[in-house]
């Protein structure tokens, strides 16, 4: 024989909050070109080199330094196989965390020769104490309508049955975007300067929960 059935209301909790970023990334390139091979070979190693020398001068500030790709390909002319030139190019991905010197550090490298500098895009470590913080308030605001739900019934919520994580997603994370080519130069002594505000990123947590309550009371007034 079957028992009784017990009320089950389901509820759907979500937080959002806005904070500050934790990160800053932003890519830099540098390219070469040559008539002979070796010579773009040659250039290329060298700004690179430049380039990492100018990023590892910022000690800690910079947290990582990655590679991204390196691309050596000849220009050929519109007909035949006859080439033109050489031209290659080294991305690198910078990825900063002390904001102060973000600005300086992104200007000085656009500063180098045949260098291009994209970004920053503002993000929160994976690992960010906002993440968690979201997923609690999620979890307040599902109980929190749980209770109101058995309350409109007069009842109460008796016990959890279930709670599923909907979805966990950061927000309002397009890139900041600057862009400088190095060509243009920049006057010697103090160079200019640019300050990067950087962009709030907004966390966001769903979830799915379902609570057992008392019997509804609200049912079974008379009018």
């Amino acid at each position: 024989m079957a028992g009784p059935v017990v009320p089950v209301v389901a509820v759907r909790g979500e937080a959002v909050r806005e904070v500050p970023p934790e990160l800053a990334r932003f890519v830099v390139t540098v390219v070469a070109r040559d008539k002979d091979r070796q010579a773009t070979l040659r250039r290329l190693a060298e700004r690179a080199e430049q380039t990492r020398a100018v990023i590892d001068g910022y000690g800690a500030a910079v947290e990582r330094r990655e590679s991204g790709s390196l691309q050596v390909f000849p220009e050929r002319k519109r007909s035949g196989e006859k080439v033109a030139a050489y031209r290659g190019s080294v991305t690198t991905t910078v990825t900063i965390a002390d904001f102060d010197v973000l600005g300086e550090l992104m200007l000085r490298l656009a500063d180098q020769d045949q260098t291009e500098v994209g970004g920053p895009w503002w993000e929160l470590r994976p690992d960010s104490q906002a993440h968690r913080e979201v997923r609690r308030a999620a979890i307040d605001d599902a109980i929190s309508v749980a209770r109101d739900y058995a309350a409109a019934l007069g009842a109460r919520i008796t016990a959890l049955v279930e709670v599923a994580d909907a979805g966990l997603r950061p927000a309002g994370m397009q890139p900041m975007f600057a862009r400088a080519a190095a060509d243009a130069g920049m006057a010697g002594g103090g160079g200019p300067t640019i300050d990067l505000d950087p962009q709030v990123q907004t966390v966001h947590a769903a979830i799915e929960a379902r609570f057992t309550i008392s019997e509804p009371t609200a049912l079974t007034q008379v009018d």
